[in-house]
């Protein structure tokens, strides 16, 4: 193993655990009352952006574009943070990161659809399976999520859905995604004003909050930008498949939490439809090149 494969090994390790991080901390926050979700999400937000800027002045070299974002990527990365501190009012830590995986993958899936790509058979197939998956876990039952936070968690995966497509032909990604942070400042001001008579603090979900915003969003999201460099585009959407099962075990391990039969299913057929679908792609596009 090379050098270079170490690294993305490593890069991508650790973002993936910052990804999963952010749902264990926020559910950790929000589900012990330690803190309200609007404060939360503000406070994520100022420690990304104040850590993002370190970073970025930090790395601003090589002569790279300095690249500053853009507003509607800002507005979708601020619903993206606020709804998903809403929903895990009352989601538990794997049910929530497997909405949010599975309404980003499917939103890029639909996206891709509506630009022109055809899907092949089998990639229907799997769309077909995941919906199943999702219609499963909200089927009326003692163990069913609560639909409130089935939907805003379905809100926040299509907003970083958006989030990620529009960053996509980034040539500073790491600068993008700094500005990005800094553009939703005025809406963080407006949050704060609106919900400051009804905040709740405690310094557990204070520092809960600045851990998920400057080291799970922050320094996570910098470090998987570096991580997409030696992953093509099929081996970063395979393992993010990761992230919900390592959300669930950590909040099997620090919430307590207990990972019920329906989210198990519902898992397999989710993820296994998801990765129908970007096997599927991948496969046609070798296919298509031994073609040529």
């Amino acid at each position: 193993m090379t050098a270079q494969t170490l690294k993305t090994v490593f890069y991508t390790s650790f973002a993936l655990l910052a990804f999963a991080g952010n749902s264990v901390l926020c559910r950790l926050a929000l589900g012990e009352n330690t803190i309200d979700a609007a404060s939360f999400t503000i406070i994520r937000l100022l420690s990304g952006i104040i850590t993002l800027l370190i970073i970025l002045k930090l790395t601003r070299n090589n002569g790279k574009i300095v690249s500053r974002g853009s507003w509607s990527a800002a507005f979708m990365l601020f619903l993206y943070a606020l709804t998903f501190s809403f929903a895990y009012i009352s989601l538990d830590t794997g049910t929530g990161a497997l909405i949010l995986f599975g309404a980003v993958q499917i939103t890029m899936i639909f996206i891709s659809l509506f630009s022109g790509n055809r899907l092949h058979y089998f990639e229907w197939a799997g769309m077909a399976i995941a919906f199943s998956g999702f219609a499963y876990l909200v089927t009326p039952s003692l163990t069913t999520p609560s639909l409130t936070g089935f939907f805003l968690m379905a809100v926040a995966g299509i907003a970083w859905g958006f989030y990620t497509l529009k960053g996509r032909h980034s040539q500073n990604p790491i600068s993008d995604t700094a500005y990005n942070f800094l553009r939703t400042l005025p809406l963080v001001i407006i949050l704060l004003a609106v919900s400051l008579p009804y905040a709740s603090l405690s310094r557990e979900g204070v520092l809960l909050a600045i851990l998920s915003g400057a080291v799970a969003s922050g320094i996570g999201y910098a470090v998987w930008y570096i991580a997409l460099g030696g992953l093509d585009v099929s081996k970063a959407a395979v393992v993010q498949l990761l992230v919900p099962v390592i959300a669930a075990t950590g909040g099997v391990l620090f919430a307590g939490e207990i990972i019920s039969q329906r989210l198990i299913l519902s898992s397999v057929m989710v993820l296994g439809g998801i990765l129908t679908v970007v096997m599927g792609k991948h496969y046609l596009a070798q296919r298509a090149m031994r073609n040529k």
